[in-house]
């Protein structure tokens, strides 16, 4: 597989997002980050050694998803003496709900409303 990248425009390092949506989208975006918010939304409070969705990876990395998840904003961590305890925070399920609800389509607009918008913008303005 060849890969063509102009050197002059790739320096090999990704801008990271500074938008809060942004980077819970990318956080969720990885499929074993999306399988420990899903076991979190069904079990509610769960201990990392206690992550089932992650057995196919080693420790350390379900360390580093729930680690970028936590810095995201999905989750919240709280200590229990030598236990990690992980949850789904509740601002977090708020702006996915309320970015879901932004992008579903709104109800056609009257063809009349749309002609008279037009002519509006058609109307060469008068100067004096």
């Amino acid at each position: 597989m060849f890969v063509n990248i102009d050197g002059g425009l790739y320096n090999g390092r990704v801008a990271r997002s500074i938008d809060p949506t942004v980077r819970m989208l990318q956080a969720l975006a990885d499929p074993v980050r999306l399988s420990i918010v899903r076991q979190l939304a069904s079990d509610g409070d769960v201990c990392a050694c206690d992550l089932t969705c992650c057995g196919t990876v080693s420790q350390p990395t379900v360390s580093h998803h729930l680690r970028v998840l936590r810095e995201a904003g999905v989750v919240a961590a709280e200590r229990r003496g030598t236990w990690i305890h992980y949850s789904l925070r509740s601002d977090a399920i708020a702006r996915l709900r309320a970015l879901a609800v932004s992008l579903e389509p709104r109800a056609p607009r009257p063809v009349s409303e749309l002609a008279s918008r037009r002519l509006r913008v058609l109307q060469p303005t008068r100067e004096e």
